[in-house]
């Protein structure tokens, strides 16, 4: 068992900076889980304090049902892969796998046995008699995520590991990495501030902001059921659009929301703030575009198209709605030109409500 579990766990920095506040959380055994967020929001702390590299000023850190906190990193049966490579230069692959095993005192044997294992896992067989200097960038990160499970952790802890690759090599490496840590059932977890990979890895993704854990849950939940305003806006690309409106309501009819000028049905548990600001949170993709002059029913918004970029499998449309801006994903034979007057539908379904104060959601569309 390698179930990991954050009580209460607090960090802070120079006597005031809290780093990480007060975050609980369990990682399930063989559980993928992936820590997402922005720069300085406490991610690579939460790690280095499993891993035993900092010492939380409150809290503990349960592995396995053994308390951790006060053992040193060794003592942890965790494994790391850092943002660098950090391989030897002057150690051929076959020894800078090894490493580890060599320092353990483990026999030639077994060396060779888990580190050929190792090797093939991560596909770098025909190049365990080369220097790090004859590696591609995407073989030496290959080399470094050897290094760590061929100690065969209970836990692998990844900092940002792919960070270092261009776009081609993060998107085939990042295939490879869920492939391997489906084999090796190990419990796994990914620190990033990428959210495709948080959402292409991982089985869970905490969002973390300003030291706190904000919504932790799978990807698609996270995606489809942002909890705070801040969830929506960095999870997704392009991000979820917020939309400012009022909510009224004209005699018996039901709840709506106006923005600018036109209407949006609304739940009915938002009947106790009427008159009142909210913001409408939609995706892209969750809404149909179609030239004004052929506009449908009376649920829509009126848009002007601000820019079209085409991307190949479909085009991203800007336009704008009175003062604001809403992103939408069109085919990409969808007839818009720039300066085009469109007729928007979000799908009401797909609508998420949010305070605009707090950023906190407050209801969300049956379906």
């Amino acid at each position: 068992m390698a179930e990991i579990q954050l009580r209460g766990v607090t960090k802070i920095f120079d006597k005031s900076v809290r780093a990480v506040d007060d975050v609980n959380l369990t990682i399930e055994d063989q559980e993928f889980m992936v820590l997402l967020g922005p720069s300085g929001c406490g991610k690579t702390t939460i790690m280095r304090m499993i891993a035993g590299l900092e010492y939380p000023e409150a809290g503990r850190v349960v592995i396995g049902n053994r308390d951790v906190t006060d053992l040193p990193p060794r003592k942890r049966d965790i494994a790391m892969v850092f943002q660098s490579y950090a391989v030897f230069p002057h150690l051929k692959v076959f020894d800078n796998i090894g490493f580890g095993l060599k320092m353990q005192k483990a026999s030639k044997a077994e060396i060779r046995q888990r580190v050929e294992e190792a090797a093939g896992l991560v596909e770098l067989t025909p190049y365990l008699d080369r220097y790090s200097a004859q590696l591609s960038g995407g073989q030496r990160q290959r080399v470094a995520v050897a290094r760590a499970i061929v100690m065969r952790p209970s836990v692998l802890l990844m900092d940002e590991p792919l960070s270092n690759l261009d776009a081609l090599l993060r998107l085939n490496f990042r295939a490879e990495l869920k492939r391997l840590v489906a084999e090796l059932n190990t419990t796994t977890i990914y620190v990033t501030h990428d959210q495709v990979e948080a959402m292409s890895l991982g089985d869970r993704i905490a969002v973390m902001r300003q030291g706190r854990i904000i919504q932790c849950g799978t990807p698609m939940e996270v995606y489809e059921h942002p909890a705070t305003e801040f969830v929506g806006g960095f999870l997704g690309s392009p991000p979820m659009n917020f939309l400012r409106g009022t909510l009224a309501r004209e005699g018996a009819d039901p709840v709506h929301v106006t923005i600018g000028g036109h209407h949006l049905p609304a739940p009915p548990a938002l009947a106790s703030r009427l008159n009142q600001e909210v913001l409408v949170g939609i995706r892209a993709e969750n809404i149909e575009a179609a030239p004004a002059a052929e506009r449908s029913g009376d649920a829509g918004l009126v848009a002007r198209t601000v820019v079209v970029e085409p991307l190949g499998s479909h085009v991203l449309v800007t336009a704008r709605v009175g003062d604001q801006l809403v992103k939408v994903m069109a085919g990409i034979d969808a007839p818009i030109r720039a300066e085009d007057d469109l007729w928007l539908q979000p799908a009401a379904p797909k609508l998420r409500w949010f305070d605009p104060a707090s950023g906190q959601e407050i209801a969300r569309a049956s379906g």
